[in-house]
């Protein structure tokens, strides 16, 4: 929780320097490489997170990997490292991007359903969230046949549930209390 905390603050300060500088979209471009790449790379992450391992070692192999980053980015790199917090980059990549979506007005939203959308009804539930919210929306879909049917629509901190699995439960539970 504390490194989520301290990753948010980082986020949002580099955010604030980004649009004082106008260069947020290029620092966004970069914090979505960065978070993409240690996602991927369970060896980058190790590196990052072991106290064993020299700063030094860990600078020079950030900027082997990311050599043309912008220069507030690698300024970020310089900061955590002297604040020794170089572990929580993945987590500061990540929110500065919802951070600078939330700036621009875009929200993603995740819909999950049985079965893969179809490109109509994605349109449909697009349309709807975006009137719902009044942002542009981006629409991030996840199957997961153990809804059984319905779907499940989760915008920000909101969630409504009409999936078939949910409907059934809410009947199990009225059949057990009476």
């Amino acid at each position: 929780m504390e490194g989520t905390r301290a990753a948010i603050r980082y986020a949002k300060a580099l955010l604030s320097l980004a649009l004082s500088e106008k260069k947020a979209d290029k620092v966004n471009d970069d914090m979505k490489l960065i978070a993409n790449t240690i996602s991927n790379n369970g060896e980058l992450a190790n590196v990052l997170s072991n106290s064993v391992i020299k700063t030094e070692v860990k600078k020079a192999s950030l900027l082997a990997i990311f050599p043309k980053l912008n220069k507030l980015t690698s300024g970020l790199f310089d900061l955590l490292i002297s604040n020794k917090r170089i572990d929580i980059l993945h987590d500061v990549a990540e929110k500065y991007s919802v951070l600078f979506d939330a700036h621009n007005g875009k929200e993603t939203a995740q819909v999950t359903t049985a079965v893969p959308l179809t490109k109509d009804l994605e349109n449909k539930v697009l349309a709807k969230v975006k009137q719902l919210t009044n942002k542009t929306v981006e629409l991030e879909s996840i199957v997961d046949e153990s809804i059984l049917g319905g779907f499940i629509l989760r915008v920000g901190d909101k969630q409504f549930d009409a999936s078939i699995s949910n409907k059934l439960n809410k009947l199990k539970r009225e059949f057990t209390l009476n």
